[in-house]
């Protein structure tokens, strides 16, 4: 009776994971189990490990061990180039994709008066710190192209207005390699009223 009782636990405590819903908590519970118990130790270990060591970077936000974040102590990096994003991972993304070498603001979510975030709860007071040092020459703005990233990219803009900061926003349309056919109404429309000129 126990032993169902803590194999339920486990079975619910999987489903704290994104997108994890019953049936794939109970196939995750049932593989640790019965195929894989070293791997689950390991993993519970580091776990732990993470979510009593990790934390956020007094800069940036974004997740780190220490107090500042590697790409915050980085002094190769410039600062005067400010990329500000919705989440740690969209930092990883761009580090991947791109070569840009600037730093970086990570909002830890979006503005959302309905949900009750506003400007305190994504630490907008610490970004306006840093823009008024006078070292921010451009704010690049990568939240994402929703109804709150918009309305957050605007807020964005007004703040670094006020400082006569350059701001630009990453591009949104059709993705490279895409066909337009098969591209949905919402990102088509996007990428028609923001086309840019050829040049000559």
């Amino acid at each position: 009776m126990g032993e169902e009782r803590l194999l339920e636990q486990l079975i619910e405590a999987l489903r704290c994971l994104p997108g994890v819903g019953p049936k794939s908590a109970q196939r995750m519970a049932f593989h640790v189990l019965e195929r894989d118990r070293d791997g689950a130790r390991h993993l519970s270990t580091v776990l732990k490990k993470s979510c009593d060591e990790i934390g956020h970077c007094d800069l940036c936000r974004n997740l780190t061990e220490g107090t500042r974040c590697h790409i915050c102590d980085n002094p190769s990096r410039s600062s005067s180039l400010l990329c500000v994003v919705e989440s740690p991972s969209d930092v990883i993304a761009i580090e991947r994709a791109t070569g840009f070498r600037g730093s970086y603001f990570v909002l830890l979510g979006k503005l959302s008066p309905i949900d009750g975030i506003g400007p305190s709860e994504l630490g907008l007071d610490l970004l306006k710190e840093r823009l008024e040092t006078g070292e921010v020459t451009e704010l690049i703005i990568a939240t994402n192209p929703t109804v709150e990233g918009e309305a957050t990219a605007y807020y964005l803009q007004e703040l670094a207005g006020k400082y006569s900061i350059n701001v630009s926003r990453i591009a949104h349309g059709v993705p490279l390699g895409g066909e337009l056919e098969y591209i949905d109404q919402s990102t088509l429309a996007m990428a028609f009223s923001t086309r840019k000129p050829l040049s000559k």
